[in-house]
């Protein structure tokens, strides 16, 4: 945070006020995580000006809001944005019922100003944060207005302002008060606050300190250590951006001084934390997207997930593996962050409680996931709490009470603030996706991917996958899920295609777009922590991170992969991840020291390995891992003790 341009007494205030509204905003949710009074919609109605009134505050704490103006317009302009969100809360949640049943549809005046207002909150919201959505926005609302101007299959009679009005708040099926963000308040908000307490107490910095004692067991092992530790903070993290900040300004300086070049580093931080997105059992919000769509739990997305996941890691790992072998010289390297002691023991002995626990009560005793994480929640803080107390006690004698609440600050402002963004983005996706519904879009869309595909499954597939990659390269993994689920999954269902399997090419869609340009913020944030240039790190990263396309092409090969848990499953895994490993090998191994035997070698393992993972007989694709196999084992016992040998030459 910078420097407060306002007066000591002032920024004191706004800290104040903000821990005021974020303690009363947790407060309220945890009631209605334990309680569900008034059910999702009053809930939304509540939580979302709220949301917005914390954005206010935490732009004015750090001086974001307007910083081209003076501070105290910026405190004038956030105070009349907070007094129109807390009008427009106290209005709708005064009159809700009487909106609901009484004016529906015959909505008064004074309704469709506070509905208007609240939308155009939401729209300022997303011109601070998120413009492309905006552009998206106001693109679809001026299509659905004047659509009438439009020729062709996209033409359409045109709808009223009103009617934009109502679709994006007063309506509640869609808009800003929609299952979107009552997913965010609810579900995704339930495992945020199991992430919050978790960061609070030191749970993140403990993996790090973790994964820095497998940096100092092997010269091959630091960018290995990289992965683990960004493996166990996504494993509760589920953010790509979040993860590459929060990790890589530990494990990309201690890559770069042990020899490896500053873009490959930030490629190795910025591949291992998109595994944030895959990760279960705190999956993308993609993945709760997902579960949303398809009317399962999102247990169901989870047990489906992790196949996808092992396969993603595995191919990292050896991936990140050949370029140390490659490129490391045996100096000497570790991650920094200090020792690791019995407290960051306990920490990643909590964290390991966490996700057994998470599963366990999923899957064991089938309890529905928000209950799941309030339940791992309401173990794991008093443990976490309690094991801080102690250590300040003997640490520091007698601690004052401020100090020992200071964690639980922590927890508050990290759980308000990453719910209330998430709240938010989710309600301006919801004015998008109720304008691209009510617009006829999908429909429209999918007819012409019938059309030009006809009943080629291919065809359909790479027309999606380019639709996919359009929607990528200018939104976050959120709203590109959305939108190519929209769009690619009527026609694929029509055509036959099981609806996990689209649901899931759509999800590896999303993650795969948060690493195509320009727009790729986990690039752009590990990039600048290297001082490297954006567009060879991103490169580099898509290299690393090519187990996304093949589970692109495996999950409609095998879809086994994720239909159904099992057996099948297992046997699907295998099918996809030995021709990944030797698509890995054949990118970046070296099997000979002469170039054309080289490169000979490693065509004849890329060819191999594509056909047994796009070939769809089980048997023969089986049979032809085989030679892959025998590949890999023969670069591992001659070829790799050959280049280890040549790295530790002199000279």
């Amino acid at each position: 945070m910078s420097a407060s341009p306002y007066p000591k007494r002032l920024t004191a205030a706004l800290d104040g006020l903000y821990m005021i509204t974020a303690t009363i905003f947790f407060v309220y949710l945890f009631n209605y995580f334990i309680s569900g009074e008034g059910g999702p919609t009053v809930l939304a109605v509540t939580m979302v000006p709220v949301c917005y009134v914390l954005f206010i505050l935490q732009a004015l704490r750090t001086n974001d809001l307007y910083p081209s103006l003076g501070p105290m317009t910026n405190i004038a302009i956030g105070a009349v944005q907070i007094g129109l969100a807390l009008a427009v809360l106290y209005y709708i949640r005064s009159e809700f019922f009487a909106i609901r049943t009484d004016r529906a549809g015959f909505w008064n005046t004074t309704d469709m100003i506070m509905g208007g207002i609240m939308s155009l909150l939401i729209l300022e919201y997303t011109r601070k944060r998120y413009f492309v959505i905006l552009v998206l926005n106001v693109v679809l609302v001026l299509y659905a207005v004047y659509g009438n101007h439009v020729g062709g299959m996209f033409h359409h009679p045109g709808m009223s302002w009103e009617r934009i009005v109502t679709a994006s708040s007063l309506e509640m099926t869609t808009g800003v008060y929609s299952r979107l963000p009552q997913l965010a308040l609810t579900l995704i908000g339930s495992f945020i606050l199991v992430l919050s307490v978790l960061r609070a107490f030191g749970g993140v910095e403990s993996i790090l300190l973790g994964a820095g004692l497998i940096s100092a067991k092997s010269p091959y092992a630091l960018p290995q250590a990289a992965v683990i530790g960004s493996l166990g903070v996504a494993t509760v993290s589920g953010s790509g951006a979040a993860n590459a900040a929060a990790t890589g300004s530990a494990t990309i300086p201690a890559m770069i001084q042990s020899g490896l070049p500053r873009a490959t580093a930030a490629a190795i931080e910025a591949a291992s934390s998109l595994g944030g997105q895959l990760m279960p059992p705190i999956m993308g919000i993609s993945a709760f997207l997902m579960a949303d769509f398809l009317g399962e739990s999102y247990f169901d997305v989870v047990a489906r997930g992790y196949a996808p996941a092992v396969i993603y890691f595995v191919a990292l790992i050896v991936s990140v593996y050949l370029l140390s072998v490659h490129y490391r010289a045996d100096t000497e390297v570790t991650l920094p962050g200090g020792t690791f002691t019995v407290g960051d023991a306990i920490n990643i002995g909590v964290f390991a409680m966490v996700v057994f626990g998470l599963i366990g009560l999923m899957a064991v005793t089938h309890m529905a996931a928000m209950i799941a994480a309030l339940t791992v929640f309401v173990m794991v803080a008093p443990v976490m709490f309690s094991i801080d107390a102690y250590r300040r006690f003997r640490v520091e004698g007698r601690p004052s009470i401020r100090q020992l609440l200071t964690p639980i600050g922590r927890m508050i402002d990290a759980f308000s603030s990453m719910t209330a963004d998430l709240t938010l983005l989710l309600a301006a996706l919801s004015i998008m996706t109720g304008v691209f519904v009510i617009t006829g879009i999908p429909t429209k869309v999918g007819v012409l991917m019938l059309e030009a595909a006809g009943i080629n499954l291919i065809a359909m597939a790479v027309i999606a996958f380019l639709f996919g990659a359009l929607v990528g390269t200018g939104l976050p993994p959120a709203p590109t899920y959305i939108l190519t689920a929209l769009v690619i999954a009527p026609p694929m269902i029509k055509a036959g295609v099981d609806p996990w399997v689209v649901h899931f090419y759509a999800f590896f869609l999303a993650v795969w777009g948060e690493l195509t340009p320009p727009t790729s913020v986990v690039a752009a944030v590990t990039a600048k922590i290297a001082d490297a240039s954006f567009m060879r790190t991103l490169g580099r990263a898509l290299m690393l991170c090519v187990s996304l396309f093949t589970l692109m092409a495996g999950v409609f090969i095998r879809p086994e992969l994720v239909i159904k848990p099992g057996v099948d499953q297992l046997a699907a895994l295998g099918l996809i991840l030995v021709p990944t490993l030797g698509i890995v090998f054949a990118l970046q191994a070296r099997f000979a020291t002469d170039r054309m035997k080289n490169l000979t070698a490693r065509g004849v393992l890329m060819v191999v390995s594509l056909f047994a993972l796009l070939y769809p007989d089980d048997a023969i694709a089986a049979i032809a891992c085989v030679p892959v196999v025998l590949i890999i084992a023969a670069w591992v016992l001659y070829q790799r003790p050959r280049q280890i040998r040549a790295a530790k030459a002199p000279g």
